[in-house]
C-alpha cells in the first residue's frame, strides 16, 4: 500500500471547510465553510491555495457547483440558490420546509450535469435523512432515504456507478447509475470505514475512489473492486473532502476542519482547519458543470 503526504496550502483556517470544486474553464478553486456559511473562491499556485473571494449566506452552506457559464449554484441551509457572475442571486428552490430539523449537506453534478444533494440532521440522530437529485425540469427525485447523515458523492468515469456516502453509518454506497435516463439502482455496499467516518470523496481517472475518513487525518484510495491500495496523511483530524484541481486535474485538494478540537489536539495539529494538497501520481475524473434547471 502506498503511503503520501499532504502539505498545508492555505494561510487562512477554517471552521468546517468542505466540498472542493476546481472550476477549469475560470482555473479557480471553490469550496464552503459549513459552519461560517459562506463559498470561498481561490486560486491555485503551484500547490498553494489564496482565497479571492468570499460569498456569505445566512446560515450555513452545504455544497457548491458551477455552471458552463460560470454561475454557481449554491445549496445554502434550506434552499437552492444561484449566483450569477456580476453576484446578483435568485432562489431556485426551497428544499427543506421550515418545520424539518435538518440542513442541505454536501451535494455535486452526476454525469449528465443534474445536482444532487443530501441532508444532514441539525437535532436528534433520527436515521431519517434523504439524497434527491434536481431533475434538468426542476422536479425532485429521491435517490435515498432512511440515512444517518447523506455525504459524499462521486461517479465512475463511464457514469454507470455511483457511489454515496452514509457517514453516520461508516459505509459507502455504490449502486447503478444510468446518466441518460436517470435510473438508479438498488444500493449496496461498496465499503465500510469503522475507524473514523467518511466524508467527502471523489474519483480518479483510473476508476479509483479518495475518500477523506474524518477523525483519522487520511484521505484513502480504494480500487473498484474495493481495496485500499493508498493512504495520504494529513496533518489534521479532521479530513473532511477531496478533489483533484489543476489545469491537469494531478493536485489532490484536501479540506479540514479546526472546530471541535480539545486544546490537546489544536497544539498537536495546528494546521486544523487549512487547506492541504498532495501530488498523487495520477489524474483526477472529469467533474460535469451543474445545467442550469430550465425556466420554462
Amino acid at each position: 500500500m502506498k503511503a503520501l503526504e499532504a502539505m498545508p496550502a492555505s494561510a487562512e483556517r477554517f471552521l468546517l471547510g468542505e466540498g472542493p470544486v476546481w472550476d477549469g474553464a475560470r482555473e479557480r478553486l471553490l469550496w464552503i465553510d459549513i459552519d461560517d456559511g459562506a463559498v470561498l473562491i481561490g486560486r491555485l499556485d503551484g500547490e498553494r491555495v489564496t482565497v479571492e473571494d468570499r460569498l456569505e449566506f445566512p446560515g450555513t452552506v452545504g455544497a457548491v457547483a458551477v455552471a458552463a457559464d460560470g454561475r454557481l449554484l449554491v445549496a445554502a441551509e434550506r434552499d437552492l440558490v444561484v449566483v450569477d457572475p456580476d453576484g446578483s442571486r435568485s432562489s431556485v428552490m426551497r428544499v427543506i420546509p421550515d418545520t424539518e430539523q435538518r440542513r442541505l449537506n454536501d451535494g455535486k453534478t452526476d454525469p449528465a450535469g443534474r445536482f444532487l444533494v443530501g441532508t444532514c440532521p441539525t437535532a436528534d440522530r433520527n436515521q431519517e435523512e434523504w439524497l434527491k437529485r434536481i431533475e434538468h425540469d426542476g422536479s425532485v427525485t429521491t435517490i435515498d432515504a432512511g440515512l444517518g447523515l447523506s455525504n459524499g458523492l462521486a461517479w465512475s468515469c463511464d457514469g454507470t456507478r455511483c457511489y454515496s456516502i452514509d457517514s453516520f453509518r461508516h459505509v459507502v454506497w455504490v449502486r447503478d447509475y444510468d446518466p441518460s435516463t436517470g435510473a438508479v439502482g438498488e444500493r449496496s455496499t461498496f465499503v465500510r470505514i469503522e475507524d473514523g467516518y467518511p466524508d467527502g470523496m471523489c474519483s480518479d481517472a483510473e476508476d479509483h475512489l479518495w475518500i477523506a475518513v474524518y477523525g483519522r487525518g487520511e484521505v484513502r484510495r480504494f480500487s473498484p473492486d474495493g481495496n485500499l491500495v493508498a493512504v495520504v496523511r494529513v496533518a489534521a483530524l479532521q479530513t473532511t473532502s477531496v478533489a483533484f484541481a489543476g489545469p491537469e486535474r494531478d493536485i489532490l485538494v484536501i479540506t479540514t476542519a479546526g472546530r471541535g478540537l480539545t486544546p490537546e489536539e489544536l497544539s498537536e495539529y495546528p494546521d486544523s482547519g487549512r487547506i492541504f494538497t498532495a501530488r498523487v501520481e495520477v489524474q483526477g475524473a472529469e467533474v460535469s458543470p451543474w445545467v442550469r434547471v430550465s425556466s420554462d
